[in-house]
């Protein structure tokens, strides 16, 4: 399964999360963060009150063709609730092995979040080998560096205070993608965005953003 984010973020190194929207404002960031090319979206569903925006948001993607995620999946009951309402993967912000098997089991794929080297070895040995680094902002750049030494076979997503301005920063110190989430509902921007996605880490894109 770890697989599937590999050929997820293909195309960009950008993530979007689209937490605390009504189902209409979700839906139009998502298609904001396809037409700037961000192909993976995740609808973090931390309340009851979240999942008619991830039912709304998968119901869009699938309409273009594209993956929607559940995020804040801290529990069982949760993944089958994500499930259920159609989710494409599932997010955790930590690293809960009952949630890898039974992801797994599920046939759905799953990315845990780390913050330690001991975190990310536990995770290589369920099988996983996309993580996300959770809360990147506070970890720091030093800690992709300090990663990439023991764990070069790892993807890496950075989430938590992620933005355009700061991405590359990020991307350069050893993340393979970035999480951003306000970013996309910040006009000034949508260009360092479509800049990210234009062509990996390059900084300049002549993507028009609608």
């Amino acid at each position: 399964m770890s697989d599937w984010f590999e050929e997820a973020f293909a195309g960009a190194p950008v993530m979007a999360i689209l937490r605390g929207y009504d189902p209409e404002r979700t839906v139009a960031l998502a298609r904001r963060a396809w037409s700037v090319g961000i192909d993976c979206v995740e609808v973090p569903i931390q309340d009851a009150g979240a999942e008619a925006s991830l039912a709304a948001a998968v119901a869009a993607g699938r309409e273009a063709g594209r993956a929607v995620g559940a995020g804040t999946v801290t529990s069982t009951a949760r993944l089958e609730r994500a499930i259920e309402l159609g989710a494409a993967f599932t997010v955790a912000p930590g690293l809960d092995l009952r949630l890898v098997r039974a992801s797994a089991d599920a046939g759905v794929p799953h990315l845990p979040g780390v913050a330690t080297g001991s975190d990310v070895q536990a995770a290589l040995d369920a099988g996983l080998t996309t993580v996300k680094a959770f809360p990147a902002s506070v970890l720091g750049t030093g800690w992709f560096q300090a990663m990439r030494g023991p764990f070069p076979e790892v993807r890496i997503v950075a989430t938590g205070g992620m933005h355009a301005r700061n991405a590359a920063e990020y991307l350069a110190a050893g993340a393979d993608v970035v999480a951003v989430g306000s970013a996309l509902d910040d006009p000034e921007q949508l260009p360092l965005l479509a800049a990210l996605t234009g062509d990996g880490r390059a900084v300049a894109t002549d993507r028009g953003v609608a």
